[in-house]
């Protein structure tokens, strides 16, 4: 698992219960949390990971360290009977790199429910027989458009109540300032 936030470690929690070996890479992450211990989560550096992982599921954010953070060297590093999962953010992964490395057998298969365009356009993936590809629109619906606004209302709530937020992840949690 690529990013042990919320999703991460909901997702570690099912594999858990396939009885899997759980390997995980979270720059972010303090080691010491009580729900990777819990799931017997290892942390590791990500060439480990990469490296020993069946099966590569990412769950980070967007940003400048993560923007194609899974590229050409990280696909080569992967085993050749691994297969990767992306649901988090489409601009992760370079999408050639990742068609190359599935033309070249470096990589078994690939699912993805992002894409770096969305909507996407068609292309290679489309084609591509061990590629399972599906729409992103688990945001979309109402109950996680409702609960998306509950919780902005609750941390704007306790920002101006002098309260941390709650929902951030992976920044500080901002206060309101005197």
């Amino acid at each position: 698992v690529v990013g042990m936030g919320r999703i991460g470690t909901l997702v570690a929690r099912r594999a858990r219960a396939f009885d899997m070996t759980i390997i995980a890479h979270d720059d972010y992450v303090d080691p010491s949390m009580a729900s990777l211990q819990e799931l017997g989560v290892q942390l590791m550096a990500l060439e480990n990971l990469l490296s020993q992982a069946d099966f590569v599921v990412c769950h980070v954010p967007l940003n400048e360290e993560t923007r194609d953070l899974f590229n050409r060297q990280r696909f080569q590093q992967m085993k050749p009977d691994a297969l990767f999962i992306n649901t988090s953010r489409g601009e992760v992964v370079d999408e050639t790199a990742l068609v190359e490395a599935l033309q070249n057998n470096e990589l078994a298969g690939a699912a993805l429910d992002v894409r770096s365009t969305e909507p996407p356009t068609a292309g290679l993936l489309e084609e591509m027989k061990n590629v399972i590809l599906t729409p992103h629109i688990a945001a979309f619906t109402c109950e996680a458009q409702e609960r998306v606004v509950a919780a902005v209302c609750q941390d704007v709530t306790a920002i101006l109540q002098g309260r941390q937020a709650v929902n951030g992840f992976n920044f500080p949690q901002p206060i309101q300032q005197d």
